[in-house]
């Protein structure tokens, strides 16, 4: 016999069957996204009822800046040095709850200033504090 007259018998190519793979990628991949919705964390806020135009009542605290960096506590002018004195006073009065600062600045200031403002604020007793941004007139 020679090597031509040989017959040769291939055998298939052995081979992955994939199938089970894919069911089960595609099981885990439904348990993920049904479990994942159920993780989400979420942040409590807490936003005030809105006002009518009047002037804000006298338990809200409104710290407003304006964009030469001057402050208003409630419409009262106030000085940096004087910030931390008042609001000390200020939140011995008040239970927890009631111990929330508005501050509220243009946008065109530059933002250290404003974390400046919320550091005095927790420093002397602010529990929330509240951002606001909008024109401020000078």
């Amino acid at each position: 016999m020679d090597n031509d007259s040989r017959i040769r018998v291939q055998s298939p190519f052995p081979s992955i069957n994939v199938t089970p793979l894919i069911d089960v990628l595609l099981v885990l991949l439904i348990i993920f996204m049904v479990i994942s919705p159920r993780h989400e964390q979420k942040l409590p806020v807490m936003a005030p009822a809105p006002s009518p135009d009047g002037p804000p009542s006298t338990e809200t605290l409104m710290l407003t800046m304006s964009g030469e960096l001057r402050l208003e506590l409630n419409s009262k002018a106030i000085t940096a040095e004087e910030l931390r004195s008042v609001l000390i006073a200020l939140m011995e009065q008040r239970t927890l709850e009631q111990r929330t600062l508005f501050i509220k600045a243009p946008a065109q200031i530059p933002y250290d200033p404003v974390v400046a403002l919320i550091d005095c604020a927790k420093g002397a007793g602010v529990v929330t504090v509240g951002l606001i941004q909008g024109e401020v007139k000078d």
